[in-house]
């Protein structure tokens, strides 16, 4: 657990928010795509969804 909040920090997103997302949609999510919730491609989704 600490390595993922560690992981989030230092990719400049809020641990308790990306771990909340993650965890709400792990698990309807196909394996291909699992990839997307790294909290590195997460944050890069949540700013475009804001810039849009």
């Amino acid at each position: 657990m600490y390595t993922l909040i560690g992981t989030a920090k230092l990719n400049g997103v809020d641990p308790q928010a990306w771990l909340a997302d993650v965890l709400d949609r792990i698990a309807e999510m196909p394996q291909t795509r699992l990839p997307e919730l790294l909290p590195w491609h997460w944050k890069a989704e949540r700013q475009q969804a804001l810039a849009a």
